[in-house]
């Protein structure tokens, strides 16, 4: 009976009202930002790369670049690929390219906001996101709840249930783990990070995420150039069979273009988190350099696109480029993955999935962990009692996803990101006229030639909603420097 709710639910949201919303919000945000993530993509990257320092209140601009990349890649990079070519064709691939494509606007304004409206928790660390943009620059504090729940149940709950469905999935078919004891490892791995807090989180995946990404990308480089004359060949399919224009079958199962549209938004989002506002939760706890609130967002467009354009490109082109994705194992993407690479590179190829499985998964785990955490302390006031009961739920909902019905958490992480998804489109839209000042003013003084800061006075009707000891209109540094000698004071 649940599974048959879900399902249906699911048909609604990912079959109406959720493809014209995140494609709507895409284009608007798009359109209004005169195409950003291209003309601006390389300026993104800069930021990412040269923003390494911190401060006493905030992560630094690549922390949080490696934290919110520890979410996104995860099962959807591998898993949920395989299962998108697999049940809806290669047409979903394409879909998952463009879904990215406007994405990145939407991570953009979405994460701009975020730092707009950040606060300060009771230890002084920045705080932010949906919830706190919701109650501060709409008025609407029950509206910054109900994603809070929506959030909490899916990252904090269900998502991590999914990572670790798909590590016990992938353990299991390689070693032949028992998925037991595969989770109580994970359960022990999860707490040692969980419980030294956001800070802890950042450590982990500033060490782990650039070596695991750049390794995986390496072997897909890698099977490509063993099988690039089939390159053409598989490009032109996939686009083809995105539209229609060519009846792809496979394992006696015929695809459909509306099929390939929805399972490659579905995938794409679950995998990108573009419009869901789960990667601006961190992206507020940056220090961002230069100081003002854009600049996080530049920093985000660029996960965006290294997960999908980059990551599940990698994904798809291994599986094409062998032909399993019409062997009868549409249902089971990390089997598909599995076989996928073998196919390539022999049988070390499935001990490397495996690998990669767990490391990509476990600091998902982590990382969506520390979305929920900024909505919990939301929820109750920066209770820290709280805080110690959740991560306790989240360990419990690690172990009950390693032994789940892989089918049915699948299907339940879809539902609550669609939640998520609409509430927070709704949100974005209603604030758009900020974000676009805001951005506009960044790169107005980047025109200028000069390094872009966010001055309160010049956005006065904003004074009342944004933390005045926060945005200053000064460098950052000097503003840490001055609220580390106000509390000591």
């Amino acid at each position: 009976m649940v599974e048959t709710i879900v399902n249906f639910l699911n048909s609604l949201l990912w079959g109406k009202l959720l493809v014209y919303a995140l494609v709507g919000a895409g284009l608007y945000f798009t359109i209004r930002l005169l195409f950003i993530q291209i003309t601006h993509l390389g300026h993104s990257a800069k930021i990412m790369m040269t923003s390494r320092e911190g401060c006493s209140s905030g992560l630094s601009s690549f922390q949080v670049f490696c934290t919110s990349m520890a979410a996104r890649v995860g099962a959807g990079n591998m898993a949920g690929v395989a299962v998108a070519i697999g049940t809806a064709g290669p047409g979903a691939v394409f879909w998952m390219w463009i879904i990215a494509l406007l994405g990145m606007a939407t991570a953009m304004v979405e994460s701009t906001l975020a730092q707009v409206y950040k606060v300060r928790d009771k230890d002084g660390q920045f705080r932010g996101g949906p919830s706190y943009y919701m109650e501060r620059g709409l008025g609407q504090r029950w509206m910054g709840i109900l994603f809070a729940v929506f959030l909490i149940i899916s990252f904090g709950l269900v998502f991590n249930a999914v990572q670790a469905n798909t590590i016990t999935g992938a353990l299991t078919k390689v070693f032949g783990w028992q998925p037991v004891w595969t989770g109580v490892l994970l359960v022990v791995g999860s707490a040692l990070v969980i419980m030294g807090g956001l800070r802890k989180v950042a450590r982990v995946s500033e060490v782990i995420v650039p070596v695991m990404a750049l390794a995986y990308i390496a072997i897909a480089l890698v099977v490509v150039a063993l099988n690039i004359n089939q390159l053409p060949a598989i490009l032109l399919m996939v686009v083809k069979s995105a539209f229609g224009w060519q009846e792809v079958a496979a394992g006696g199962v015929a695809y459909t273009a509306s099929q390939a549209l929805q399972a490659g938004i579905a995938r794409g989002l679950f995998s990108n988190e573009a419009g869901m506002g789960s990667a601006a939760n961190v992206a507020a706890s940056a220090s961002p350099t230069p100081n003002h609130p854009a600049s996080q967002g530049f920093v985000q467009m660029v996960g965006v696109f290294v997960d999908t354009i980059v990551i599940c490109s990698a994904t798809a082109a291994i599986i094409l480029l062998s032909g399993e994705w019409g062997n009868g194992t549409s249902e089971d993407g990390i089997q598909m993955t599995i076989n996928a690479l073998t196919h390539h590179v022999g049988a070390w190829g499935g001990f490397f999935v495996a690998g990669s499985i767990l490391l990509f998964c476990f600091t998902s785990i982590i990382a969506n962990y520390s979305y929920a955490e900024t909505n919990v302390l939301f929820l109750t006031g920066n209770s820290r009692k709280a805080v110690l009961l959740f991560k306790l739920v989240v360990l419990a909902m690690v172990m009950f996803g390693s032994v789940a019905k892989i089918s049915l958490v699948w299907n339940m992480a879809d539902l609550s990101m669609g939640l998520m998804a609409l509430v927070n489109i709704l949100a974005l839209v209603l604030l758009s006229g900020v974000a676009m000042r805001v951005i506009n003013d960044y790169r107005d003084q980047l025109s200028a030639g000069v390094s872009p800061v966010f001055d309160k006075r010049n956005f006065p009707d904003l004074q009342a909603q944004i933390d005045s000891d926060i945005w200053t209109g000064e460098p950052a540094e000097a503003v840490d420097n001055a609220k580390v000698a106000q509390v000591n004071t």
